[in-house]
């Protein structure tokens, strides 16, 4: 039984000599993360595909049961629209290799924009990819939300590929006003869908966003602290991903989501034991 927990990044300056070692040599941060979660997004990947060597570099860095959720890049869901993009992808897929089982799942991020009439295309790229991988797509046009005929078709469409739906959970952030930067710059970016919690296979992955506040978090996420205890209880093996508008807490925010789950199922694998914060010494 193992429910695997994580971040949107794994450095973040506010991290570093509160959670994580500081100064870490590039080679060793993505392992002193892992030593606090065990799954990480892959959002960089959205903005370009990295160099092999640094791929390679994430796999040494992360036992094989570590997973990675890695985002498509931007010119094949954004701008060419799953059409069209065959070269990139490929490129893509290549370079995602070294990471072998850690690849998780590869995330199908689409635009608001995209909608209940461009599932066609949607269906013809998963029919497209190949089978050595697990794939999840997030969708934003409210259409998926407040159309059941909609919600329904998209639903075929991701099973019939054996796909994930990944909900974004940002009702707890809009319940009410921002009160910080960070909420406000939150706020004008994050999507306002409603809260989706229908797992498609036996790996249901979400991404939930809170509050700058932790009480407001952790008071957000209780939804999900029953759902992923009856998902564990079905058999499935979930991945959740805590974010908060500044990501300053968010590593000891997804530690505590999986203590209060497994709080309620002791059998629960735990999670490693991070790395000190210093170097360990002999006196």
């Amino acid at each position: 039984m193992r429910l695997h927990v994580g971040c949107a990044m794994w450095q973040h300056a506010p991290w570093q000599g509160r959670f994580l070692p500081s100064p870490l040599p590039q080679g060793e941060r993505l392992r002193a993360y892992a030593s606090w979660c065990d799954a990480v997004e892959g959002n960089t990947t959205f903005y370009a595909t990295p160099a092999r060597s640094s791929v390679e570099s994430w796999a040494r860095q992360t036992d094989p049961s570590f997973r990675f959720v890695v985002k498509l890049p931007k010119p094949i869901t954004h701008e060419r629209r799953l059409t069209g993009a065959e070269e990139e992808l490929r490129t893509f897929l290549e370079t995602m290799e070294p990471l072998g089982p850690r690849a998780h799942a590869l995330w199908i991020q689409l635009p608001g924009s995209f909608a209940p009439t461009d599932l066609g295309a949607l269906a013809g790229f998963l029919r497209g990819l190949p089978r050595s991988h697990r794939y999840a797509v997030e969708v934003r046009h409210r259409a998926f939300f407040d159309d059941e005929r909609s919600e329904r078709l998209l639903e075929r469409v991701l099973a019939d590929a054996g796909a994930e739906w990944i909900p974004f959970d940002t009702t707890t952030l809009f319940q009410s006003p921002p009160t910080s930067d960070a909420e406000r710059d939150a706020w004008t970016k994050k999507p306002r869908v409603p809260r989706r919690s229908r797992a498609l296979t036996d790996r249901p992955i979400v991404r939930y966003l809170g509050r700058d506040s932790t009480e407001r978090t952790v008071e957000g996420w209780r939804h999900w602290v029953g759902t992923v205890t009856g998902w564990l209880r079905e058999g499935r093996s979930p991945t959740v991903f805590i974010h908060t508008p500044d990501n300053a807490d968010a590593l000891p925010l997804a530690r505590r989501f999986h203590d209060e789950v497994r709080a309620g199922l002791p059998e629960l694998d735990p999670l490693p034991e991070p790395l000190p914060v210093e170097p360990l010494t002999l006196f």
